[in-house]
């Protein structure tokens, strides 16, 4: 099976995003799933990640090759984004799974690691700046700030030996997202 995650911006994203797609593949029962990540065309952020028109470039493109994509983007604070996310489903079909994580994807991360005494998960899960707020001091706290993705690879290779653990914390985002993927994948 081809998965191509499709992320707002690829630069970091596919620091987190690899390894824990490719752990929740192994954890559905799919090991042999080959996960790719997008990178061209580089999205760059919000704006066109949403965009249509760029979506179904990428998805004409691959087609052929690409037997699920995922779109991983940042909720950001925005209460309607998850209503366009099922437009996008909607209009690409059956093999397009589309996500918000709350409220950025670094929040993945914290949910699979044992996060410093101090810090409490809900305060984390409810920061609409987690990356700044929480996942930026934990990499600088961790001396990870200066490796490839500002940390994310190290901590998201850490954090995807917890994938039930990030489910359970990210019910609403990851979980639901990981419930959709195995009900399509075992149809």
């Amino acid at each position: 099976m081809n998965v191509l995650i499709i992320p707002e911006d690829f630069r970091k994203d596919q620091y987190i995003l690899k390894p824990l797609f490719s752990r929740l593949f192994r954890r559905l029962g799919i090991p042999s799933a080959h996960i790719a990540i997008c990178q061209d065309p580089l999205l760059g952020g919000i704006g066109e990640a949403l965009k249509t028109e760029r979506l179904a470039e990428i998805v004409a493109e691959r087609s052929g090759m690409t037997d699920i994509f995922i779109l991983c983007v940042d909720r950001d604070g925005v209460v309607g984004r998850r209503h366009r996310l099922d437009v996008i489903e909607t209009e690409f079909g059956p093999d397009f799974f589309a996500e918000n994580a709350w409220e950025e994807i670094e929040t993945w991360v914290l949910a699979g690691l044992v996060l410093p005494g101090e810090w409490r998960w809900a305060d984390v899960r409810a920061a609409v700046h987690v990356k700044e707020q929480y996942f930026e001091p934990l990499a600088a706290q961790r001396g990870l700030s200066d490796s490839p993705g500002g940390g994310r690879k190290a901590l998201a290779d850490e954090a995807s030996r917890n994938i039930n653990a990030i489910r359970q914390k990210c019910p609403d985002d990851f979980h639901a997202l990981a419930r959709r993927i195995e009900a399509r994948a075992y149809s």
